[in-house]
C-alpha cells in the first residue's frame, strides 16, 4: 500500500477549530477507534499532539474534524503499521461489543471487531510504541473466564510490555465526575528487559458516589421544549410516584411488574426461568401485602390500559434514601422506569436512553451529557441530537483517561 497523507484536509479547517493543533509539545500521539476524541482531548491537556487518528464512523469523523481540524483515516485493519507516523503514546479504546454484556460477549471469536486488539498489536511490533493507554468495558476482565485479559496481557507482554497484573477498574465518579460508569483501562510501557516486572499505580484518594453531585454538571438555564417530560410522561411517573408513596415498603430490591399484582399462579409460570418466577412471587408478595391500596389504584388509573408496556414496570434502586420519584434521576428501559440516587447519573450508553432529572422533569442536555464525559465546553457536538447522545455514549471519560496517563507518564 502506498503511503497516504491522512492530513490533507487540515486546509479545510485552518485553526478555526476549538481544538487546534499545539504548536508547543511534549509528546505525540495516535488515536486508534477515535471516536470524536475524548483520547484526544485528554493526551493534548496534558502537552500532546496527535500525529494520526482511525475512525470508521462518518458521523463521529464529522464530528472530529469539527472540533480537531483533522480528517481520521478509516478503517484501521486497512493501514499498514508503516504508513502511521512514528509516535510517543499509543491511545485505544477498541470495540468493546465482543466483550460487552449488551452484546453477545463473543470476544476474540467475533470475526469483524473481537480482533481488532491485534491490529493494535501488529501496530506496537513495527513502532515499539513508548506508552499504550487502552480503554474497554469492565466485562472484559470477566469475559471467558478471565482468559480474554490473559490473551491481551501475554501478548503485550511478550512484545516487551510492562503492565499492571490487572487491568484497572476506574469510573468517572472516582474522580469526582457524576457518573457511575465502570471501564478497565489498561496502562503499559515499553520495556524489554524490564517485562516481566509488572507496573504499579496509586491512586490517593478515589471518591465514592455519594461524595458526587449531579448537580455539578447541570446547566443553569434550560429553555429549549424538546427536553421537558411531555404531559403524558408527568402523568405516567406520577402515577407511579403514587404508588411508591402508598405502599406499606420503602425498600423494595426487585422489579416492579404492574402486569403480576395478583396472587393468581399461571400455569405458564414453570415454564418461566427461575429468576423470573422468583421476581414473579416477590411481585405477588409485595401485592398481597398492599391488596386494598394496590386494588384502588389499579383501578383509578384503569388498570395503566394507556400504559406502554416499558412504563408498566418499574425499578426503584434508592433504597429509602429518597421518599419521591421526582427527587431521583431516571431512565426509561426496557426493562422498566429506573430511579436511582440523584448523586451520580448512570452510565451514558450508546443505545440512547437519556437521563431524566426528576426535580426538573425534563431530560439531560447534550451539553450535560457532554460533561459527564469531562469534554470541555468549547467541544462542539453533533448537529444531530440522537448522533451527539450516541457519541457521547461511545466516548471515553476524558478526566479517566487523563489521570491515568499522568502516572504512566512518571515511567521513564
Amino acid at each position: 500500500m502506498g503511503k497516504v497523507n491522512y492530513w490533507e484536509n487540515d486546509q479545510l479547517f485552518p485553526r478555526e477549530v476549538p481544538f487546534p493543533q499545539p504548536e508547543n509539545y511534549k509528546f505525540t500521539f495516535i488515536d486508534l477507534f477515535a471516536g470524536i476524541g475524548g483520547f484526544h482531548l485528554a493526551m493534548e491537556e496534558l502537552g500532546g499532539k496527535c500525529v494520526f487518528a482511525s475512525e470508521i464512523d462518518p458521523d463521529a469523523i464529522t464530528t472530529y474534524e469539527q472540533n480537531f481540524g483533522m480528517t481520521p483515516a478509516g478503517d484501521i485493519t486497512k493501514i499498514a503499521a508503516t504508513d502511521i507516523p512514528p509516535h510517543d503514546v499509543l491511545c485505544a479504546g477498541f470495540p468493546c461489543q465482543p466483550f460487552s454484556k449488551a452484546g453477545k460477549q463473543e470476544g476474540f471469536e467475533d470475526e469483524t471487531k473481537g480482533t481488532l486488539f491485534f491490529d493494535i498489536e501488529r501496530i506496537l511490533l513495527h513502532h515499539h510504541t513508548k506508552y499504550i493507554i487502552l480503554e474497554n468495558v469492565r466485562n472484559l476482565v470477566s469475559h471467558d473466564n478471565g482468559n480474554t485479559w490473559k490473551t491481551i496481557y501475554s501478548h503485550l507482554k511478550k512484545i516487551g510490555y510492562r503492565l499492571t497484573p490487572q487491568p484497572l477498574i476506574l469510573s468517572p465518579h472516582h474522580f469526582g465526575v457524576p457518573q457511575l460508569r465502570e471501564r478497565v483501562v489498561i496502562l503499559g510501557v515499553y520495556d524489554p528487559q524490564n517485562a516481566d516486572n509488572d507496573l504499579h499505580f496509586e491512586f490517593d484518594t478515589l471518591y465514592k458516589k455519594t461524595d458526587c453531585s449531579l448537580d455539578s454538571i447541570l446547566e443553569s438555564q434550560v429553555s429549549d421544549e424538546k427536553y421537558f417530560l411531555t404531559q403524558q410522561e408527568i402523568s405516567e411517573i406520577e402515577i407511579w410516584n403514587e404508588f411508591y408513596q402508598g405502599i406499606k415498603e420503602t425498600v423494595i430490591g426487585f422489579p416492579i411488574w404492574a402486569e403480576y399484582f395478583s396472587n393468581v399462579t399461571s400455569n405458564q409460570d414453570a415454564c418461566l426461568p427461575e429468576w423470573k418466577r422468583i421476581f414473579i412471587e416477590k411481585n405477588q408478595a409485595l401485592y398481597n401485602n398492599n391488596k386494598e391500596f394496590i386494588d384502588a389504584w389499579l383501578k383509578k388509573y384503569n388498570y395503566l390500559e394507556n400504559f406502554t408496556p416499558t412504563m408498566k414496570k418499574m425499578e426503584w434502586q434508592c433504597g429509602n434514601k429518597i421518599s419521591s420519584i421526582w427527587d431521583g434521576i431516571m431512565q426509561k428501559r426496557p426493562s422498566g422506569l429506573r430511579i436511582k440516587c440523584p448523586d451520580c447519573a448512570p452510565a451514558l450508553v450508546a443505545i440512547v436512553q437519556i437521563p431524566i432529572i426528576g426535580k426538573y422533569k425534563r431530560r439531560m442536555t447534550v451539553r450535560e451529557a457532554a460533561r459527564l464525559q469531562s469534554f470541555d465546553d468549547r467541544f462542539i457536538p453533533n448537529t444531530n441530537q440522537y448522533q451527539a447522545y450516541k457519541q457521547f455514549g461511545n466516548a471515553v471519560n476524558v478526566t479517566v483517561i487523563k489521570e491515568c496517563a499522568r502516572r504512566l507518564f512518571k515511567y521513564e
